[in-house]
């Protein structure tokens, strides 16, 4: 289940749109219409996103008097960051034991090239 809920949340962190406005988010809770502002289309587009964004848990609305502002569900991260983690450690282990074959490959004396010396 882990697995279907990181799908959703990479699938909408894919577009640049969305990412700009979780970016926006985590400097503090705004509204639709506060974050329309900056970008040249609808606010019904961005209340698109906004929707992508919250079925992928990355974002929720509450009430606030009138204002309906989104808030960014940081938790998300903390699912996102233990599977990026385990990938990155295992990435780690393999260029470890490349270096090593590799530093062992370098104290290994060669055999069957001739020294400068045996040249001249």
């Amino acid at each position: 289940m882990a697995d279907d809920r990181l799908s959703l949340v990479f699938s909408a962190l894919a577009d640049p749109t969305r990412r700009d406005i979780v970016a926006r988010l985590a400097a503090g809770d705004a509204t639709v219409n506060e974050l329309a502002e900056p970008y040249d289309v609808t606010v019904q587009a961005v209340s698109k996103h906004i929707k992508v964004l919250q079925d992928a848990g990355l974002v929720s609305r509450s009430r606030d008097a009138q204002r309906r502002p989104c808030h960014l569900e940081a938790e998300v991260f903390d699912l996102m960051t233990k599977w990026i983690e385990r990938y990155r450690r295992e990435a780690e282990d393999r260029f470890r034991r490349l270096d090593a074959l590799l530093e062992q490959m370098g104290e290994q004396p060669t055999t069957g090239t001739p020294t400068k010396e045996a040249a001249s």
